[in-house]
């Protein structure tokens, strides 16, 4: 979304130490905002323009950074319980999903990739700017095989490739089960109908799901290589949910762009990424994330935890390209669990490498949707000339201090977003 010049307005971040999303060196001045761009860092005083109106800002010494950015994201997932995606209206999931938007805004998060949900009207909403939230990268409807991790029909129910009725997850557009390579097209195609900036596909067992243990190995080749086809046709790429290392080598074999978990893999599966420059999209699960109600959902879970650290140690040895994401669903309460697991990455990287990972780190994962990138004409992540103005004052130095980012509410003075003041708390 942009501003008419009649409706531009200037933001002044005056006395702040600026974090750009790269560099360790903190940039001490001010931070010019024009409409919905960053139009000067400088270290020198910003003056007025003469006929403008300029809101400033005292900083107070107070660290200014970009923007955060959640690379897994369940949005309508997050924000409805089990029961209201199977005996809610479509209105009721989006209306929640849409007040978790904004809860995630002010969470400090001005962009997530969401990787399952029928989320293309609530960006529309926001991108209009009838509603307040983070810009969203939407895959629309996740895709799985009949029994994969995205089949949540009964098994009483007769499955639609054999004549049956679409299960709740597909009518409410937040799963798509596809079975050989003429459907898979037809359903990347039809998320990409949508409005998908990029195509969401399971390729091995999950914990959330009732009929796929974690060892299986979802699609085929030549479905898995149907939808990087389509996708491809359409200028943007394929994120695979998958957690064993067959399956992530298959989805590789096949030219898949990023993993989405790879909990389970092994160190030279996790090499092989970084040889094939694919993504891994990792998550730092840890047992309380999730709850389930059987043994056997819960036990996968455990074995999921187990694997994140070695899984964030071999990537750093191997050179791999690492974004950040949460992959909280269906239990709103935990919602806000969300700035805790960004502060987490402290446990596994330095706070400055964090901070790059949360920051400019998940934007360059993103902008792998080339043209289906709805926010392309211009960088986000980063506090530049011409970035979108997504900035955020902190309360503290999260380079010294990533903890800070836990507490959001506390410690968030300022959220910008678009150029939009909606958080001022000082």
């Amino acid at each position: 979304m942009t501003t008419s010049s009649k409706t531009k307005k200037r933001v002044v971040f005056r006395d702040v130490r600026v974090f750009d999303g790269a560099s360790e060196r903190l940039v001490v001045g001010d931070v010019l905002i024009d409409g919905d761009r960053v139009v000067a860092v400088s270290e020198s005083p910003v003056g007025d323009e003469p006929g403008r109106e300029t809101e400033v800002i005292d900083g107070g010494g107070r660290v200014l950074m970009p923007g955060m950015s959640d690379a897994h994201v369940h949005l309508v997932g997050n924000a409805n319980t089990v029961v209201d995606m199977v005996a809610g209206s479509a209105t009721h999931i989006a209306i929640n999903g849409l007040a978790e938007a904004k809860s995630m805004l002010l969470r400090g998060f001005t962009a997530v990739r969401d990787m399952a949900g029928d989320t293309s009207g609530i960006k529309s909403a926001i991108d209009r700017g009838l509603f307040p939230g983070p810009r969203i990268y939407p895959s629309q409807a996740a895709i799985s095989q009949t029994s994969g991790h995205g089949d949540f029909g009964f098994v009483y129910e007769t499955p639609t490739t054999l004549g049956g009725e679409e299960s709740r997850a597909e009518q409410i557009g937040f799963m798509r089960v596809a079975n050989g390579a003429p459907q898979v097209l037809a359903s990347v195609r039809e998320q990409l109908k949508k409005g998908a900036s990029q195509i969401k596909v399971m390729v091995g067992g999950g914990a959330a799901s009732m009929y796929d243990p974690l060892y299986t190995v979802q699609f085929t080749d030549a479905e898995l290589r149907a939808a990087v086809d389509a996708a491809t046709d359409y200028g943007t790429y394929v994120a695979t949910h998958v957690y064993n290392v067959t399956g992530i080598r298959r989805a590789v074999e096949a030219g898949v762009k990023s993993i989405e978990h790879g909990h389970l893999a092994d160190e030279p599966t996790i090499a092989m990424l970084a040889e094939r420059e694919v993504w891994l999209s990792m998550q730092p699960f840890a047992l309380g994330d999730h709850h389930y109600p059987d043994a056997d959902r819960a036990g996968k879970d455990r074995e999921i935890c187990t694997g994140t650290d070695n899984v964030y140690e071999w990537a750093t040895k191997h050179g791999v390209k690492v974004a950040w994401g949460t992959d909280l669903l269906l239990e709103p309460q935990l919602a806000p669990r969300q700035s805790e697991m960004a502060a987490r990455l402290g446990d596994h990287y330095s706070n400055l490498d964090a901070l790059r990972m949360l920051t400019s780190g998940n934007a360059e994962l993103f902008r792998l949707s080339g043209e289906r990138d709805p926010y392309r004409d211009a960088p986000f992540g980063v506090i530049t000339k011409g970035a979108w103005a997504d900035v955020l004052l902190v309360d503290g130095n999260p380079l010294e201090d990533l903890n800070l980012l836990a507490d959001p509410g506390k410690n968030l003075s300022v959220v910008v977003k678009n150029g939009e003041i909606v958080k001022n708390i000082l």
